[in-house]
């Protein structure tokens, strides 16, 4: 064996502790850049059994919610005592800094949800332990405005710093999964603080668009190259078949499109109006394209569907994310897509892990490519269409277009 891999394989492990560790899909990154999670702190019972599962001697710490377990029973269940530790991390709940959250309740608000205080008892440990590099991930959201988590984040470290004498520079960057070889579109917030004060550098995107890919095997991966060679049952099929009011619409909508197809805008019927509804609503995914993000509990008409005009299956959701094939999800499957909707497409957290391995540690180099999918030469064809069903064809819906940004149904509650 050798390069990187040989070094996966000699290299001393470094300690770790894991917040907020949902189904391990950062865990799984950190752990290929030779880092070793001693307790995984972890409040959602599912979520627990998940790692359970995979991880049957590992040791999740008790009880589960943050709120509740002092530093000293994580010293005690960890081993770990200040100053021990090489790599906190961890991705707080992101709902009050995600999209919608910012839809139904602005900016300002956001910090004072209750869920938002998680960001808060991981820097209360962070202020114990003092270890060599802190990681957070999180939604994209979390970095905007005077309000927002990383400034407050920014506040917290320099109060830490005041008070222990340490140096923690918090350096904040956004990465879109799909440049470092996850099939998905889905931007993630990553802040990278190490304790002596020395800058992080982010890591550069490693695969790329079709046009400035250097090879084919440099490529962005496409849904094709995740999905293709899985197969379902046809019991499957009949549990994964949509329902609710739009089901019968799907089929009319070709691959890569959503509900924009049947606007006046679109190549279909003029049903809605344009940019009235979100994105992922009637969202069809393209063979020949990456995905669109997992949504972790969307409604019935959320997307991305499959290209055969049905939900996506546990495996292949986790496909899409990057999971190792025989990663197991031992729940039903609104539960398991609530936890892989959550998660941090492990060969995304590889590729972070990876550099603070490389610039906060001992420079060994690792390569984060285990979890990309294998790119497929020949992709099929697009799939037929459907006619539009007849009890779609004269519905008295509003297909007028949208007023634009700031003038929709929402903006005289949010004001």
């Amino acid at each position: 064996m050798t390069g990187a891999r040989a070094a996966r394989s000699v290299a001393p492990s470094i300690s770790a502790l894991s917040f907020f560790t949902g189904a391990g899909g950062l865990d799984l990154g950190v752990r290929e850049a030779g880092f070793e999670p001693l307790l995984s702190i972890e409040a959602d019972p599912s979520a627990r059994l998940t790692l359970a599962t995979n991880w049957p001697g590992h040791r999740l710490a008790e009880p589960g919610d943050i709120h509740n377990l002092s530093v000293h029973q994580i010293e005690e269940q960890s081993g770990l005592k200040s100053g021990e530790v090489g790599l906190l991390f961890g991705g707080p709940p992101c709902q009050p800094f995600s999209k919608a959250g910012l839809w139904h309740s602005g900016r300002v608000a956001r910090l004072k949800d209750p869920r938002a205080q998680t960001l808060t008892a991981m820097l209360d440990a962070v202020e114990h332990f003092m270890p060599e590099v802190v990681l957070i991930e999180n939604v994209s959201g979390l970095s905007g405005g005077r309000s927002s988590g990383v400034s407050y984040l920014k506040r917290r470290f320099a109060a830490i710093n005041r008070l222990s004498g340490t140096a923690y520079r918090p350096i904040a960057f956004i990465l879109n999964a799909m440049d470092f070889g996850v099939p998905q579109t889905r931007e993630r917030l990553f802040v990278v603080a190490r304790r002596s004060g020395q800058k992080f550098v982010p890591p550069e995107p490693i695969y790329f668009a079709p046009d400035h890919a250097e090879s084919e095997e440099k490529r962005w991966r496409t849904c094709w190259d995740a999905l293709g060679h899985l197969a379902i049952s046809p019991r499957e099929a009949d549990l994964l078949a949509l329902g609710g009011k739009w089901a019968e619409l799907l089929p009319s909508i070709p691959e890569g499109n959503n509900y924009l197809w049947h606007t006046d805008r679109g190549g279909g019927l003029p049903i809605f109006g344009w940019r009235r509804r979100y994105w992922s609503f009637l969202l069809k995914l393209a063979k020949d394209r990456p995905a669109w993000t997992i949504a972790a509990t969307p409604g019935p008409s959320t997307g991305p569907f499959h290209w055969h005009n049905r939900r996506l299956s546990v495996q292949e959701m986790a496909a899409l994310q990057t999971f190792p094939s025989d990663y197991r999800w031992p729940a039903e499957h609104r539960s398991a897509q609530t936890q892989i909707g959550n998660a941090v497409p492990p060969a995304l957290a590889a590729a972070v892990a990876s550099a603070i391995r490389a610039q906060c540690f001992d420079g060994l180099i690792f390569n984060p490519s285990r979890f990309v999918p294998t790119r497929q030469s020949k992709c099929p064809p697009l799939e037929g269409v459907q006619r539009v069903p007849k009890a779609f064809r004269n519905l008295n819906l509003d297909n007028s277009p949208h007023p634009g940004k700031g003038l929709g149904p929402g903006a005289g509650l949010r004001r």
